[in-house]
């Protein structure tokens, strides 16, 4: 548990050297492999083709991959909120603006949308690539519209949610018995998890929910009825704090509980027709995070001028958004596995993730949803040589 004061990590500190924990679990997937060594052995890019069509870490890009990536035509891409600042948002918008994408021969439009809109508009190919919150929400939403969707990248292994508790209403967990947590839609299953395995409280038996409108976290506070609020990790908390309020802050992670964020999803047609240009999408996208890591700070200017030239109808600020990328990243870098690198998929993870929610019935009758097919583990890992660097063309 913290209280309200939230460290940044100053943009020097953050670097792209793999660190954080690991887990045992194992998952059934399209593509699995040891994925505690998931980066590739050499400066090269070969999957997808021949000689002909080998990305070399500074040589020229193959002209037959350019032309394959061209045949793909205008690749659709859809924000998950906006253009905010968010992982698997910002790293798309920092490679279009760096002109990555054009330097692969990719013809990429950006759409700024939401995420549980975009489920069916990549599974039905009218998008190809969009961001998704977690990999718990990609594989329900597959299962659920019998869609054949595909998680190319994952950026963190930590839940998004975290718990912000009023201390006049309860100093530690097991204090939150007999009172109410307001939520947007529903608990989300990692603050559910945290609270049964730490403070044996269920929803509904030793607690109550009350469902909040709107997405203003200083309307919420002010409902007395509430006593905890749950929010994103990059979001609620750094809003409240800049409008003084004083809170306790429990993070899941701090319990182990696992989780993820930040994904980045195809369909399994367009995967299997255009290799090169999903290869190559992702390759710019994670150069894209690189840069994002780097300067946290100037991913985020980059994000808001999108916002205030789109209307800005969600009225996020420039402060916010640098929050939020600055809280992303230090995330992202501190939860990747050992002997990985960002964004890179970890199957272990994610088996894990499922298997605690489906233990507190987030998935209810109907159980936990398959993970057969909902991601490609090899794909983001043999982008990287052997040093945590993007295999780039000269």
């Amino acid at each position: 548990m913290m209280r309200s004061t939230i460290a940044l990590l100053a943009a020097a500190s953050i670097t792209l050297a793999a660190c954080g924990g690991d887990d045992d679990a194992s998952a059934d997937t399209t593509d699995t492999g040891d994925t505690t060594d998931t980066t590739a052995a050499s400066d090269t890019t070969t999957a997808s083709g021949g000689d002909s069509l080998e990305v070399v870490a500074g040589e020229a890009f193959p002209e037959e991959r350019c032309e394959a990536n061209q045949a793909a035509g205008t690749i659709g891409y859809l924000t998950g909120f906006d253009y905010a600042a968010a992982a698997s948002i910002i790293e798309v918008l920092v490679a279009d603006q760096a002109g990555y994408y054009d330097d692969l021969c990719l013809d990429v439009e950006i759409t700024p949308s939401f995420s549980t809109a975009n489920y069916p508009l990549v599974a039905a190919n009218q998008a190809q690539f969009a961001s998704s919150g977690s990999f718990s929400e990609l594989a329900t939403q597959a299962e659920s519209n019998e869609a054949d969707l595909v998680a190319l990248t994952v950026d963190g292994y930590v839940a998004v949610d975290v718990l912000m508790v009023k201390p006049d209403r309860a100093t530690s967990l097991d204090e939150l018995a007999g009172q109410t947590i307001g939520i947007k839609g529903a608990l989300a299953p990692a603050i559910a998890v945290m609270l049964r395995q730490e403070a044996d409280l269920v929803e509904g038996d030793d607690f109550q929910t009350a469902l909040l409108d709107g997405f203003d976290p200083f309307a919420h506070w002010a409902i007395e009825e509430i006593a905890a609020l749950p929010g994103w990790r990059s979001n609620e908390p750094g809003a409240l704090e800049r409008g003084g309020e004083v809170f306790d802050l429990y993070d899941p992670a701090d319990f182990d509980v696992p989780g993820s964020f930040g994904l980045i999803y195809t369909n399994a047609e367009f995967l299997a027709e255009h290799p090169t240009a999903a290869e190559d999408f992702m390759r710019a996208t994670l150069q894209g995070l690189a840069d994002t890591i780097a300067d946290p700070a100037a991913a985020a200017a980059a994000a808001f001028e999108l916002v205030e030239a789109n209307g800005n109808s969600n009225f996020l600020t420039i402060e916010g958004e640098t929050f939020r990328v600055e809280t992303d990243a230090a995330a992202i870098v501190a939860s990747t596995p050992d002997g990985s690198f960002p964004g890179v998929v970890v199957p272990e993870e994610l088996a894990a993730q499922i298997a605690a929610y489906d233990e507190v019935g987030f998935y209810g009758d109907a159980g936990a949803p398959s993970v057969e097919g909902r991601y490609d583990a090899d794909l983001a890992a043999g982008l990287y040589d052997a040093d945590g660097q993007i295999i780039w063309p000269g």
